[in-house]
């Protein structure tokens, strides 16, 4: 019989998963020994929640399971945040979260903690092996249960029974379901009925592989379509009805679409933000997660179904719209709007720092047609999503649903390991690239051609667009950071640095043609306001009170920047 450790790995490799990602420890030792004489790839991250990223980004872009691993203690608590970023963005991720000796838990012993208990919220699925017997049933149960229900499974495994010997040596290779979910068919003919008169679309991830079937009950409906943040690359590509983002990242004319409509039909999305739903219209919820109908407003139906399946159930029930004016008034609205955000996207004069809008429509015009991008959260999100364009095949992963930091570079790991031919785009704030520095070593070390391109406008600059709508004077948000070109060229990868507007263009060319990682460090301007589709009242008062403040506080300089970067907006 081989070991426990043995026989996860050959389940793992039996079962088409390529690589592991995880830093090494003397618990996961027979663990990784196992990896060592297998055909599965280990590898080497500099930091574990980079691991749980770069898995996360894996089965984001494949849709397979992808695995990390942590050493007891510090080793596999270092996942956490990758895992709950995986969780909450419903990818199947498991995780090997070695613990300690059998006979020393409950003891206080040197590393102890309760990977169970700390598991548990960011996980589908969280059990301990405390005994041989269970392997490799337990094994199987996570690895399914990560895969059907989209999530994170833990499996908690001591090291010693890790190189116990395995009682059962079987191995079992899953086969994800593909089931058809359709509401009733009652269900179906009330939402035929209530799918009258000026009807907004708002779509989300849900779409994905749906999007013929979108566009097409788009067109039944004459309705606009308002793409949540994750429906961005599987909505707006040839479709003649989106009409942009809402949200606190969107921009006017999403906004628009959803506060004029009489009936709002919401596919496959979970939007977060109440203050953004239309506050009389009537509203029609597809998900194929029953729990989350009604989460974010009130509904008057709700259809527990695939968009794909549901729509194609649906269509053969609608009446053909013949009005079009809520459609035509919003996509006029969505051009004008469109026209005005790349009016923003423009170059600046020699000795300004650059405008993030002119730096991401760069990005969007010298990537491949295939890229993946990858945004950090805070700024960069925002740039990506008004000016990348998706087309069917480009993809945009992040961290949409839990906002973490520094993900871009680590989930850039897993993305370029499993996609080794195709272009990955790491658009990297400096405080998020900074936060998790190390993994540009990972890239070099695994000769990973990631392109990273830095935002670098000395600042976490989102932190300070919300302290200034919420009327506080910016402070603890200064960054002072190295010349980032020099510390990537240092550590073996290609760097540049851009400062003037000429300059861009050709070292985003040079850097992506580049035989391996590159970096391309920007000087953005700080001091850009990006304004979201709908300004409170309070968001106006908080403005005012943080200009007031500022210049009580002696300086009134930073008032007088930000007029001067934003000028251009209020003109």
């Amino acid at each position: 019989m081989a070991t426990i450790a043995k026989n996860i790995v050959d389940t793992l490799e039996a079962n088409g998963v390529q690589r592991v990602y995880g830093i090494p420890g003397d618990s996961l030792n027979g663990f990784t020994d196992a990896l060592r004489t297998s055909g599965v790839e280990w590898v080497q991250v500099r930091h574990e929640e980079a691991a749980a990223f770069a898995a996360a980004g894996e089965a984001a872009t494949t849709g397979r399971l992808a695995v990390c691993a942590g050493s007891c203690g510090p080793g596999n608590l270092h996942l956490i945040n990758g895992l709950y970023d995986a969780n909450r963005s419903r990818v199947p991720v498991l995780a090997i979260a070695a613990h300690i000796p059998t006979s020393e838990i409950g003891t206080t012993y040197f590393q102890e903690t309760h990977p169970q208990e700390l598991f548990r919220e960011c996980s589908v699925y969280v059990e301990h092996v405390s005994s041989p017997s269970q392997m490799p049933r337990m094994m199987r149960i996570a690895m399914q249960t990560a895969i059907e229900k989209q999530g994170v499974a833990v499996l908690v495994v001591p090291g010693d029974i890790a190189l116990m010997e395995a009682q059962d040596d079987a191995i079992t290779v899953l086969r994800p379901s593909e089931s058809r979910v359709i509401p009733s068919d009652a269900e179906l003919q009330r939402a035929a009925h209530l799918l009258q008169g000026k009807v907004t679309i708002l779509a989300g991830a849900g779409c994905e592989g749906a999007h013929d079937e979108l566009v097409t009950i788009a067109d039944h409906l004459a309705a606009p379509v308002v793409h949540a943040l994750r429906g961005k690359e599987h909505v707006e590509w040839e479709n003649p009805y989106d009409v942009g983002m809402t949200g606190l990242l969107g921009f006017a004319s999403g906004y628009r679409a959803i506060e004029a409509c009489d009936v709002l039909l919401m596919l496959g999305t979970d939007f977060p933000y109440p203050d953004f739903f239309p506050p009389k219209a009537k509203v029609v919820q597809v998900d194929v997660r029953g729990e989350q109908i009604g989460r974010r407003t009130p509904v008057d139906l709700g259809l527990v179904g695939t968009v794909r399946d549901t729509v194609q159930a649906l269509l053969p029930l609608l009446n053909r719209t013949s009005e079009l004016d809520h459609l035509e008034d919003s996509r006029q609205h969505y051009l004008k709007t469109r026209e005005r955000l790349d009016d923003l996207a423009t170059p600046v004069k020699k000795g300004r720092a650059q405008h993030p809008q002119f730096v991401a429509r760069a990005i969007d015009e010298a990537a491949a047609e295939d890229a993946v991008f990858l945004p950090d959260v805070g700024s960069p999100v925002m740039w990506a999503a008004r000016y990348l364009h998706m087309n069917g095949r480009r993809r945009l992963i992040g961290s949409f649903s839990h906002g973490s930091m520094a993900n871009a570079v680590s989930q850039a790991i897993g993305v370029q390991a499993a996609h080794p031919g195709r272009q990955v785009v790491a658009l990297s704030g400096d405080g998020g690239l900074t936060m998790m520095l190390g993994e540009l070593i990972t890239l070099v070390q695994e000769e990973l051609p990631v392109k990273v391109v830095v935002f670098e406008n000395s600042s976490l600059n989102f932190v300070e667009l919300e302290m200034k709508a919420a009327g506080f004077v910016n402070w603890g948000t200064g960054l002072r950071n190295p010349d980032f070109a020099e510390v990537a060229r240092a550590i073996g990868m290609h760097g540049a640095r851009v400062e003037r507007s000429e300059d861009l263009a050709p070292a985003l060319e040079e850097a992506f043609a580049h035989d391996g990682p590159a970096l391309v460090n920007v000087i953005t301007e700080r001091q850009e306001v990006t304004i979201p589709p709908s300004v409170k009242a309070s968001q106006l008062k908080g403005f005012s009170l943080y200009a007031l403040r500022t210049v009580m506080s002696g300086r009134g300089d930073e008032i007088v920047d930000l007029a001067k970067a934003n000028l251009r907006q209020v003109l």
